[in-house]
Parts: structure tokens; C-alpha cells; sequence
């Protein structure tokens, strides 16, 4: 269908929609504009879909969002496992979140789906709970996680609280594409009420979620103790976080908690920050001073949808310094260990887990305590595969999983990332800290000096467009293919396609036991690494490195940052 057809039926589908029909009139000359609105379907993947906010099918909008509610409905429905079950559906404070939840429950409800729906904006995580507590079939939350202000997003859920599994995410992308926008219609929302068709929910999964994440402290004697002495600051970013961690940390004994009062409520545009993303230092910018003015050595910050979690901690110097994803998910893989081992809990069979991407201190730290680390794919989906694997087989108990973007879990409850439970943690890992007088970044210290400095990078390409997806194509085509000798002087010992599903070395050739997946990873000499991937939601390209150094970690962080770059130069 030409551009001009497919303009004509969305302006047609938006004449109730003066916002989205105003868009559609301002860009009918514009080509290019047309081409981007209209040359395909927002992707639906793995982590669902996400996208910029406007007119057409390329967009987050209402009609989006229904078509992927009535995909969801139709799929739910061709599955007897499923039927009869409800959907739990959640929303963060994005613009138009509540709206798009309200539309995806009422849609649900039209097809003979039940749908329970959040009263107000909850954290992901809590989403994901609620789908287990309830026996749910799906979930849903309405959210762009990090992403800037223009972006919304719809991710979908499986049965067991993780996020669609590849299988299911192609089933449901068939059941979506054979709908046209016009025939995902909603249910009237009283009527749906009134059939018990749609379920408003609320505190009774809060209090629930609230006792089960404190039942996931390791030294909860500790921060009885000392819990009243630590001052902490925490900003939400505007986001979903700012109830249920206030309330977490309040219940655990955390009894001094600030909130930066100007990114303490919804705000859809985040005015306060250039972007709600706790993985960016600038997060922070606001924080710092009232953690000043407080006498905090800890703050704390969430992402809209509350399951990244990012940590700025107090120096000897009294200065303080932001953490990266790696950085807390070893702090917290340590709490947990050296916790349980003096307690004497520390199981045989303990198993942890991050991507492949993370920190490779983790395998240091694990080797340390006789705890088996297993490595997956990027999303932490994969994570709770392990998770539902362990409680399957027997064979491990879960301690503790963490991705490198700021991601972690120390339950079975939940199988998404949680900042809540993340946060909880790191304030009781500060109150060990505090009764041993030391700091959280002193513990940091320690944990390099007993295993090693270790470092790892990112770098971000953003390709918009038609024209940008053909060049993060031609870009891992080339990776696929080829396969350098040494990537900055050092050493390529392996190179492992994930795609392909093999590792390759001099010694031949294995196969990789995971899931196929676009990503290039090279196993350099010296614990050195690089990998690189295509974002599955957004038109990115990741870059990673990762290099170590007995000595100290300006030398790591030298080392990596010249071997991410000569990487980035070979990749291009």
C-alpha cells in the first residue's frame, strides 16, 4: 500500500484523535516524514514494542496499543492453558500511560479476556508479582522504561511473571498482524466493570510485594540496629519508584530517607532531568546537594518504571561518586554471599547469574564463596528462565541475578529487574558498612583489592530510520563474517556468533547452547572482551568492552576505554 493510501486510512482511523489527526495533516507533504510514519508495523520482539509517540503505524498511539492488546486477546485465547485466566496490567507516569493501560484492559475485556487493572502507576516489578499472585496468563505494563519523554512502550508478560519468551513473542507478533487497526475496538468501560470483566487492583498486591521484599534482606537484625543512624537520599526521576521504595526502606528500618522534592511527583515531560535514566550522572545533579545538606552517604535513584536501580556513594573524601551497573551488582553479589556464608545459609547448590555482557569480577567473586555463576543472553528474561530452571530441576538455589544496565534480583517472586528489591539491599549492605565504620565505596575498594580491578564500557550508536536499520545491519553482516587477529594489540582467543550459534577458536569449533540471538562477542586475551548487539526496541547499536588490571583501576579504565574504541573503529 502507498504512503498516500496508508495517510488516508489513519486520518480516517484518527477523527476522533484532533491530536493525532493534526500531526497527520502537518506531515502529508513531507515525504521522508510519510516514510517514517508508515513504512512498517512498530516491532513487536521479546520486550514487547516501543516507540516514539505520534500518528501512524510506526508510532506508540492509541491504535498501536489496542492492536497489540487485541494480538495479546486472540493469542491468550487460541491457548487452553490460558483461557479463563486474567491479564494484570500496569503503568508508569509516562505520557499517556494511563490512558494506553485503560485501552489495553478495556480491548482485553472486548475479546473475552479478563483484565485487573492498577488503580495508579506501579513499578514493573510489582507487575510482574502480580501476574504470579494472581495466576494471571499475561501481563502488561505501559512504559518506555528509560527512555526519553517522546517514547512509550508496551511490554508483554508470560504466566510465570518474565517476559515473553522468544516463542511466544512470534506467536502473538502472528496474532497482531492478523488484525487491521480498525477491528481492535474496546469494551465500554462501565459495562466492563459491571461483567466483572475488568478488575481494579491495588493495595492487597502492594502489601503483599511490600513483605516480600523485605523477606529478601539477608542482615535484617543489622539494620534494626543500625538502620536509624544511616541517611539516605533517593529521587524517583519522576517516576513509579517513589511509593514503594519510601515505604520498603521505611518498613526495613531505614528510618532517614529524603526525597528531592522537585522529581518526587509524575511528571510525563521530566522536566528536571535530560533524561529519567539512573545510569546517567546527571540523574543526579539534584540529589547531591540535599545528600549534602542531610549528611547522606548514600542516594538512590529509579527509572520511571522502577526496575533500574543507580547508586551514588560517599568517598573517603567526602565526595561523591557514581556507580555503574557492574559496580552495584557486585556490591550486592557480595552482600548477599559474605551475608549467608557468616550465617551459615550460604547453600551448596547457590547459583547467581548475569548477561554476558556484565562484569566478568562477578565470576572472581563467585569462584570465591563455591557459588556457580551461569551467564545469559541481555534481557533478563533470561534470568528468569534460569530462575524457573533451578526451581524445575532442583539443581541450584537462586541467589542473585544482575545485568549490567543497572538491573538485579534477589527473589523468585518477581522475574523482571527490581529496583525496589535492588534498593532495599543496597541500604542494608550500607548499614553492615556503617557498623564496621566504613563506607559503601570503601567496600568497593575492598572487593577490587581482593579480586582484581576490573572495568567495563558502553557506547551507544542511535541510527534512525530506514536508512539507520540497514546500517546497524551492514555493520553486524560484517561481524558476523569476519574475524579480527587482535582488537588494540591484544589477542582475539575466540570469537563467539551467537547467531550462528558457535564459538570459534584455534581449537575449533563448539556449539553455544543459548537461543539464537543477533550479538558478536570476542574473547580476547587478558580477561579482555568486546561484544556488540542491535537494541531489539529502539534504532540502537551497543558497543561493549571489558578489561582488567592487577594494579589499580585508573589502569583498567584506561585499558578498556581505548579497547572500546578501536573496537568501535573495526566494527565500522
Amino acid at each position: 500500500m502507498a504512503f498516500g493510501q496508508l495517510l488516508q486510512q489513519w486520518m480516517d482511523l484518527c477523527r476522533d484523535e484532533p491530536d493525532l489527526m493534526a500531526e497527520l495533516l502537518a506531515s502529508r507533504d513531507n515525504q521522508k516524514e510519510l516514510e517514517d510514519r508508515f513504512y512498517q508495523d512498530l516491532a513487536f520482539g521479546t520486550g514487547g514494542m516501543r516507540g516514539v509517540l505520534g500518528a501512524g503505524r510506526n508510532r506508540m498511539n492509541v491504535f498501536t496499543v489496542r492492536r497489540a492488546a487485541a494480538g495479546l486477546a486472540d493469542y491468550l485465547n487460541s491457548d487452553p492453558d490460558s483461557r479463563g485466566k486474567c491479564v494484570a496490567i500496569g503503568f508508569d507516569s509516562r505520557k499517556y500511560s494511563d490512558r494506553f493501560a485503560k485501552q489495553t484492559a478495556l480491548v482485553l475485556a472486548a475479546r473475552g479476556v479478563r483484565a485487573c487493572l492498577f488503580d495508579s502507576l506501579r513499578p514493573v516489578p510489582m507487575l510482574s508479582f502480580a501476574v504470579r499472585r494472581l495466576g494471571a496468563a499475561a501481563g502488561v505494563v505501559i512504559t518506555a522504561s528509560h527512555n526519553p519523554p517522546e517514547y512509550n512502550g508496551f511490554k508483554a508478560y508470560g504466566p510465570d511473571g518474565a517476559q515473553l519468551s522468544p516463542e511466544a513473542a512470534d506467536s502473538m507478533t502472528e496474532a497482531i498482524r492478523a488484525l487491521s487497526f480498525e477491528e481492535a475496538l474496546p469494551m465500554d468501560e462501565q459495562e466492563a466493570l459491571r461483567t466483572g470483566m475488568l478488575t481494579i487492583i491495588g493495595e492487597e498486591i502492594d502489601a503483599a510485594y511490600n513483605d516480600m521484599v523485605l523477606g529478601l534482606m539477608v542482615c535484617p537484625d543489622v539494620v534494626r540496629e543500625v538502620g536509624s543512624q544511616l541517611r539516605i537520599v533517593y529521587t524517583p526521576l519522576h517516576g513509579s519508584g517513589n511509593l514503594p521504595v519510601r515505604r520498603a526502606l521505611r518498613d526495613a528500618g531505614i528510618t532517614h530517607v529524603k526525597v528531592v522534592p522537585e522529581q518526587e511527583l509524575p511528571d510525563p515531560a521530566f522536566s528536571t532531568v535530560r533524561a529519567p535514566n539512573p545510569e546517567d550522572p546527571a540523574a543526579f545533579d539534584m540529589a547531591i546537594p540535599l545528600a549534602r545538606q542531610a549528611g547522606a552517604t548514600v542516594i538512590l535513584g529509579t527509572d520511571p518504571d522502577c526496575d533500574r536501580l543507580g547508586v551514588c556513594a560517599m568517598d573517603s573524601q567526602g565526595s561523591f561518586r557514581t556507580l555503574s551497573g557492574n559496580q552495584i551488582g557486585c556490591l550486592l553479589l557480595h552482600h548477599i554471599l559474605s551475608a549467608r556464608k557468616a550465617a551459615g545459609t550460604l547453600p551448596e547448590n547457590g547459583a547467581a547469574v548475569k548477561s554476558i555482557v556484565s562484569t566478568n569480577l562477578a565470576n572472581a567473586i563467585c569462584e570465591d564463596y563455591g557459588v556457580t555463576l551461569y551467564e545469559v543472553l541481555t534481557g533478563f528474561k533470561y534470568i528468569g528462565e534460569k530462575i524457573q530452571q533451578f526451581e524445575d530441576s532442583g539443581e541450584h538455589i537462586f541467589l542473585f541475578g544482575f545485568e549490567e544496565s543497572y538491573g538485579y534480583l534477589s527473589g523468585t517472586e518477581v522475574r523482571d529487574k527490581d529496583a525496589v528489591n535492588a534498593a532495599v539491599l543496597v541500604a542494608e549492605a550500607a548499614c553492615v558498612c556503617l557498623k564496621e565504620g566504613i563506607t559503601l565505596f570503601d567496600r568497593l575498594q575492598q572487593i577490587y583489592a581482593r579480586y582484581g580491578y576490573y572495568d567495563e564500557m558502553t557506547w551507544s550508536g542511535t541510527y534512525p530510520g530506514k536508512e539507520g536499520a540497514e546500517q546497524i545491519k551492514s555493520i553486524m553482516a560484517r561481524l558476523h563474517d569476519e574475524t579480527p587477529g587482535d582488537i588494540d594489540g591484544v589477542k582475539v582467543l575466540a570469537k563467539r556468533d551467537y547467531l550462528k550459534g558457535v564459538e570459534t577458536s584455534k581449537q575449533g569449533s563448539a556449539p553455544l547452547l543459548f537461543p539464537p540471538s543477533d550479538v558478536v562477542y570476542f574473547k580476547l586475551d587478558r580477561q579482555f572482551w568486546t561484544c556488540v548487539r542491535p537494541s531489539g526496541t529502539e534504532p540502537k547499536i551497543k558497543f561493549y568492552a571489558g578489561a582488567s588490571h592487577p594494579g589499580s583501576l585508573q589502569d583498567a579504565k584506561e585499558a578498556c576505554a581505548q579497547l572500546l574504541e578501536a573496537f568501535k573503529q573495526l566494527a565500522k
